[in-house]
């Protein structure tokens, strides 16, 4: 038997080999075989028929030296931990408990839109034909067969002297009937981690899958570069040849030469929203890139909500909210993705599918959300922030959390002031934590049946022309609301500056199939139910002609959701406008507000910019989606121009 310290750490081995064989002893995996490759934890009879082929099947293409059949166990978590120490991926951060800080390649931290791909028989299936000289922007194709060359050319060998993770997991609640389960395939222990944290993960997923035997197939490998150099081998990559793939008729994920975030822990953009997408088409449902909370008023009534921003536009920010409304109640569900279906009785349900919070960490603050600086410094796997020679970490946005004399290394390594000239923690750098950890985790965060949902939100970043707050006409002119988003890029992404990007629905990076099918498959939900949701667009960005934030945003956007609620009760404190119902005078609640906010300014409508906006939208419906674009929402946007052209 193998020693353990109090923390269930390994004894200290100098290889992964020599640990490797102290952690097999340990477990009844002990001699068993996988096409010629050691199982050195699990139980190869665990594994399902259809789940034994597919890891037998990579197993002849990426040829690991070694099989870890991963159970989800603290004990595993333990050992995976320590090999990543030894490894010098991960250092410990001891001013916190049993929290980690990984530092990834430089070329490697972020989504790499430009290398991922949907893969379908046809390129109509995948993305709208573009005007002609127009290039598509939403979403890139690949033939099957140019897919199955990328991954021989790739996958051939990968893992050779590595070991290749068998990683069950299930999105959403195992016992839900709105989840779904997965196998990653990896060679990477630092996703293993991510994916104990963002997904049920272990043993009762194979269990499950005694039952079901249905997963979506994902395989990960961080790559071996073409010229066999690896530049930073405590994070290896292959940047260069770094690729994603979907294959929606087989529910199939494939992704190589990445580490990072959701690039490599495949239950997350690509399984959740690209995948998931497809599937829900074909059963009738809506996998989106929304947060939900559940929202009490003083008088003890409850509501849910699902809300749609990009990346980096204040989900997390919302969905984690102290109210400054007194007697209003904030509890998150998710902050990130929505699974959402009708039941029997026409209400809309939705589920978080994820286990975790997957945070960007610059401007997260004790000011901007303690909400989320009480969830994360425990029991937390931080990536590319700076840290501080007291153990800690440090990111843009916790300089007050600082005590005096203490030092900061940035996220490259080096010494870090506050007049250097390039940021302490990467601008997409993450926190990696358990949901469950939440002060604030809503009851039924994990209810099987879901949470109600009452009113879906869209917004973004928009310094001008658009206001606080506003409510659809109808479902069908929501659904345009959702099609017509635009917002400032993000460092999510791989884009540049601030330009006013078009990200329908938050989903442009992440649609599992053409935008205009997406479009008229949400225009088919108000055949589902006479009860639909409202739906909204919210802006807490709007900046006045100085340049400063005309709403205070944070806790105070309690007051807009107040406003929302009273929507929901028919109540009359909203007035037409030619874009939508916006609060008539007073409609929004002020009382207690700290800073005198310019109502006129922040819900001023200029004709000349909507006129602006209505031809943006037009141009972009045009050369991005074309004939693909659903009649009705022709005649929305139709409908939208006239009532603009007439104020």
């Amino acid at each position: 038997m193998p020693e353990f310290d109090e923390h269930g750490f390994y004894s200290s081995y100098s290889t992964e080999a020599a640990r490797a064989v102290k952690y097999r002893n340990h477990n009844a995996g002990l001699f068993q075989q996988l096409r010629g490759a050691a199982v050195v934890n699990g139980q190869v009879s665990d594994l399902t028929p259809k789940v034994r082929a597919y890891v037998e099947e990579n197993i002849d293409l990426c040829h690991p030296d070694r099989v870890h059949i991963c159970d989800g166990s603290e004990r595993e978590n333990g050992y995976l931990i320590q090999l990543m120490q030894q490894q010098g991926t991960i250092m410990p951060l001891p001013k916190y408990q049993n929290c980690w800080l990984a530092r990834t390649n430089p070329a490697d931290t972020a989504r790499v839109e430009s290398k991922t791909f949907i893969c379908t028989e046809e390129r109509s299936e995948t993305i709208p034909t573009p005007k002609e000289g127009i290039k598509g922007t939403l979403g890139n194709w690949m033939s099957p067969k140019k897919m199955d060359e990328a991954i021989k050319e790739r996958f051939t060998g990968c893992m050779r002297g590595r070991t290749m993770y068998v990683v069950p997991f299930s999105m959403g609640p195992i016992v839900s009937p709105l989840s779904k389960i997965g196998i990653e395939l990896t060679d990477s222990p630092y996703v293993v981690a991510s994916m104990r944290i963002m997904t049920r993960m272990g043993e009762a997923v194979l269990n499950k899958l005694q039952e079901t035997d249905e997963f979506v197939k994902c395989l990960h490998s961080v790559g071996v570069p073409a010229n066999g150099f690896i530049e930073m081998a405590s994070w290896p990559c292959d940047p260069e040849r770094t690729i994603i793939l979907h294959k929606p008729k087989n529910n199939e994920i494939v992704s190589y030469g990445s580490g990072y975030g959701g690039n490599s822990l495949l239950g997350k953009k690509c399984f959740a929203l690209r995948i998931g997408s497809t599937i829900a088409k074909r059963e009738g449902w809506l996998a989106e890139h929304m947060l939900i909370l559940g929202i009490t008023n003083p008088k003890g009534e409850k509501r849910y909500i699902a809300a749609a921003f990009p990346s980096a536009c204040g989900k997390t920010n919302l969905a984690m909210m102290t109210p400054s409304l007194p007697g209003y109640k904030v509890e998150c569900v998710g902050d990130d993705i929505a699974w959402m279906r009708f039941d029997k009785n026409g209400v809309l349900r939705a589920i978080n599918p994820e286990n975790g919070f997957f945070g960007v960490a610059p401007g997260t603050s004790t000011k901007s959300n303690p909400i989320a600086m009480s969830t994360i410094f425990k029991n937390t796997l931080f990536t590319n922030v700076a840290s501080t020679s007291d153990g800690g970490v440090f990111w843009e946005g916790m300089e007050d959390e600082i005590q005096p004399g203490v030092t900061v290394t940035d996220w490259r390594g080096q010494r870090w002031t506050k007049d250097s000239k390039s940021p302490a923690a990467h601008p997409n750098s993450r926190f990696c934590t358990p949901a469950s950890q939440c002060p604030i985790i809503d009851p039924q965060w994990e209810a099987p049946e879901g949470v109600p949902i009452s009113a879906i939100l869209f917004g973004g970043r928009r310094p001008t022309g658009v206001p606080l707050v506003y409510e659809a006409r109808d479902w069908k002119h929501g659904v345009l609301i959702g099609a017509a988003m635009r917002s400032e890029a993000t460092a999510a992404a791989e884009h540049k500056g601030k330009i006013i990007m078009h990200d329908p629905f938050a989903m442009r990076p992440f649609f599992g199939y053409n935008f205009g099918h997406y479009l008229q498959h949400w225009l088919s939900m108000s055949n589902k139910s006479s009860n639909l949701p409202k739906i909204f667009h919210v802006n807490w960005f709007r900046k006045s002609s100085e340049g400063k934030f005309l709403w205070p945003g944070f806790g105070e956007n309690a007051r807009v959701l107040d406003w929302i609620l009273k929507r929901l009760d028919n109540e009359d404190c909203a007035e037409e406008t030619p874009i939508g119902l916006v609060p008539k005078r007073g409609g929004i609640n002020l009382e207690g507000l700290s800073e005198k906010v310019d109502m006129q300014q922040l819900f001023g409508l200029s004709k000349n910019f909507w006129l602006e906006e209505v031809f943006a939208i037009e141009k972009y419906f045009k050369e991005q989606v074309g004939q693909d674009l659903p009649e009705d929402l022709v005649r929305e946007l139709s409908g939208l121009k006239k009532r603009v052209e007439a104020m």
